[in-house]
């Protein structure tokens, strides 16, 4: 890994600019997923495969912030996971916890801004404390807003968002007619401590394509790229590569083509 900047200065590494005239989606998320599947086929725990998933989200961020992405979004825990099996969960917040021990000062020192979304208060006292030191540590970096999603679910971040507007509304410091798609956009829990704004990309590995309730919202108009590759396996250069796919697509927002031409000319 390239050696870490000093904390306030942008995180760089010329050998990643091989792409730079390609345009880059300013939103990347990435549905992280096959880390038991990689165990298993290895003879494996569970357990096992989550750590060699860290060692992805590393390279992941890296190249991230070498290519030039404004803002990572990576879905940590679901707020369905904790229906997995209680060995399983007990080691995944461990590993949260150890990573927001261990790896934050790594982020600081590359300039990188840390925001935690999702229901916080489901997990341990220790993880809230060190959730609130980590985004506090890298509130003031200006390079790359890194999103971790976790004790996430996009319906209910709609829902509390609604909630949220409904409480303003019977207050009387907003009427109902005033709710628009602005309003909803600002009442996100991917909002309250951070904007996080639309997605342009989202990746999703192991070769499912589904959204697993991941950020639905914020996924209106992303394009999606689909890797066979469990997530274990998903380094810098299937990166690139998704980012190539996206630069072969024409964003079209509900435009016609020749509305799209007339606007480029």
């Amino acid at each position: 890994m390239t050696s870490p900047q000093p904390p306030g200065q942008p995180f760089d590494d010329a050998n990643a600019r091989e792409v730079a005239h390609d345009p880059v989606p300013s939103h990347v998320a990435i549905i992280m997923d096959g880390n038991n599947r990689w165990a298993r086929a290895r003879g494996l725990s569970g357990a096992r495969g989550h750590r060699a998933g860290v060692e992805a989200v590393r390279a992941v961020i890296q190249r991230a912030a070498e290519r030039g992405v404004e803002t990572l979004s990576l879905f940590a825990f679901s707020s369905e996971n904790w229906k997995r099996p209680a060995a399983e969960v007990n080691a995944l917040m461990e590993l949260f916890l150890m990573a927001l021990k261990r790896e934050v000062k790594k982020l600081h020192e590359r300039n990188i801004r840390l925001t935690i979304i999702g229901e916080q208060r489901g997990f341990s006292h220790a993880i809230q404390k060190h959730i609130q030191r980590a985004e506090a540590l890298t509130a003031g970096n200006s390079g790359m807003h890194l999103v971790i999603a976790a004790n996430y679910g996009g319906q209910w971040d709609i829902a509390q968002a609604a909630r949220r507007l409904a409480e303003q509304a019977v207050a009387g410091n907003i009427s109902a007619a005033a709710i628009d798609e602005v309003q909803m956009d600002q009442a996100m829990s991917s909002s309250s401590s951070a904007y996080v704004p639309p997605i342009d990309l989202c990746i999703r590995t192991s070769g499912e394509q589904r959204l697993s309730n991941f950020m639905l919202w914020q996924l209106a108009y992303a394009e999606l790229h689909f890797s066979p590759l469990l997530w274990p396996d998903f380094h810098a250069e299937a990166f690139d590569e998704a980012l190539a796919d996206f630069c072969q697509r024409q964003r079209r927002f509900g435009m016609t083509d020749e509305q799209l031409e007339a606007q480029g000319a």
